[in-house]
């Protein structure tokens, strides 16, 4: 993997404002703008695992009948693929100074690169970023309510566009305290991310020792029988659904990372950096997350996937409190570097003359509150159809934008082409337009990572969707880009 980075000069950001790009945001990064370093990045992501959704993901994976230590080991290897994926496709970010909706852009084009760009940051993410301030603020609420029972009463239930008065206050703190995060940026999510990490082994460290203690020891959480569990699955499908599990949670940061990677020092930091941070990150989580569920499912003499009510059940409410108050913050944490970050500059791409990264996140933060996702939380299925459908587009998309960066054009990007003046029409550049090719093996993804919803006999396709749709992506777009003249391929560097 070829790590040598191009050096944006300000003679080049001078060019490149004068042909119409006057957005801060979408312009590559000089050097003196790149200041992540490893550091940063081996904490960027520890804050976004262990988080309430995560642990009850876990749950699941125990259900599969996997014994506890190879969910444990599936996880450390899924951690392992989503690292590499991670940094591949950081690479062109951290190369080049370039955010995602550049990097998006010299594989679909300017033109093309428009529906992904919207799917991800216009759609998914504001969506997701709407849904997890509610999941987060009826943790909230909870907190709240130990603390504050008269509180649960404000309004004697009455409601407000379909949720209660204290509901909507715990939605409305929990939702304003993510806009807070979202507009300081990255600088902010690295300082936060750089003190939230300790705090979060310190409690989790705490939770686990409790867990084998309730247990009476390691080996009875080992040894523990998980009641319902699917029986005979075979061990290699288990980790494979474990590892497309994995990777669906990160399909949609992976598909941006360029977004948090332009502003790496290096590429060697941020490839040394997210590598020990997923394997770190996980490698404790793995442990911890099975341990504890398992612990208080011993505990309580009944299976519990929900890490929230194993916290409450304990008898100490400063515990209660502190515990609490970290999934909250590491919630923060996913949902800032997920979802409202991707939107914002998507957000900055899609209309650069009128919105900044700060408007950007003003923006996708009131759309996700006026869409009042406790309303779609309603109807559960139809929502998760929904954003599976746009789960699943993010792997063909993955694997088309690592074939076409790797493998078509050998890591190199023209900067000078990819910021050509869109206003005039003589002007030629390989960027302009519509790269059908991708297009193409983008639909074909699509449909395979989506047939086993509509084709009883190959559901597994499904249940793996997100590596289905990057195989197929990564490999129909090799075979279509092999086999046609370069010079029809849009971003094709001749």
């Amino acid at each position: 993997m070829e790590t040598q980075d191009y050096k944006v000069t300000h003679a080049d950001i001078t060019k490149f404002r004068a042909r119409g790009y006057t957005n801060e945001d979408i312009l590559p990064k000089v050097s003196e703008k790149r200041n992540t370093g490893l550091m940063n990045y081996f904490t960027l992501w520890m804050g976004s695992v262990h988080n309430i959704p995560n642990y009850a993901a876990v749950g699941g994976f125990l259900v599969l009948g996997m014994s506890p230590i190879n969910v444990m080991l599936a996880l450390v290897v899924s951690a392992l693929v989503v690292a590499v994926f991670m940094t591949m496709n950081g690479l062109a970010g951290s190369k080049y100074g370039i955010p995602f909706s550049m990097h998006l852009r010299s594989t679909y084009g300017n033109t093309g690169s428009k529906l992904p760009g919207f799917l991800r940051g216009g759609i998914a993410a504001i969506a997701w970023f709407g849904l997890q301030n509610y999941t987060g603020s009826q943790a909230l609420l909870i907190l709240i309510g130990k603390l504050w029972p008269g509180f649960l009463t404000i309004g004697d239930g009455a409601t407000i566009l379909g949720i209660t008065i204290p509901g909507l206050i715990a939605f409305t703190v929990f939702w304003a305290a993510n806009l807070l995060i979202g507009l300081g940026g990255g600088g902010i999510l690295n300082k936060f991310t750089a003190i939230l990490s300790p705090i979060i082994y310190l409690v989790f460290g705490g939770m686990t020792i409790w867990a084998i203690r309730v247990a009476g020891g390691i080996g009875n959480i080992l040894a523990y029988d998980v009641a319902g569990a699917t029986a005979g699955i075979n061990p290699i499908v288990g980790y494979l659904m474990i590892i497309a599990s994995v990777l669906a949670v990160w399909a949609a940061p992976g598909v941006s990372v360029a977004d948090f990677t332009q502003n790496a020092k290096s590429s060697r930091d941020q490839i040394l950096g997210q590598t020990g941070s997923f394997l770190v990150s996980y490698a404790v989580f793995a442990f911890a997350s099975v341990v504890i569920l398992i612990g208080g499912s011993i505990n309580a003499g009944t299976t519990e996937w929900d890490v929230l009510n194993i916290i409450n059940s304990w008898d100490s409410t400063p515990a209660i409190i502190i515990s609490s108050l970290v999934l909250l913050m590491t919630t923060i944490s996913t949902n800032a570097t997920g979802n409202i970050i991707p939107a914002a500059y998507q957000l900055t791409a899609l209309l650069p003359k009128h919105i900044n990264y700060r408007k950007g996140v003003i923006l996708a933060s009131v759309i996700s509150f006026l869409i009042m996702p406790w309303k779609l939380m309603e109807n559960a299925d139809s929502i998760y159809i929904f954003l599976n459908a746009i789960g699943a587009l993010l792997g063909p998309v993955a694997g088309i934008m690592i074939a076409h960066y790797f493998f078509l054009n050998k890591q190199k990007i023209d900067l000078d082409q990819l910021y050509f003046d869109e206003r005039d029409k003589s002007v030629n550049s390989i960027y302009r337009g519509t790269n059908m090719q991708a297009y193409i093996a983008t639909f074909v993804g699509l449909v395979v990572s989506l047939i086993g919803q509509f084709i009883p006999a190959l559901a597994f396709i499904s249940n793996i969707a997100w590596l289905a749709g990057f195989a197929t992506g990564f490999l129909v777009y090799w075979l279509l880009t092999k086999t046609a003249n370069k010079d029809s391929v849009i971003g094709a560097i001749k």
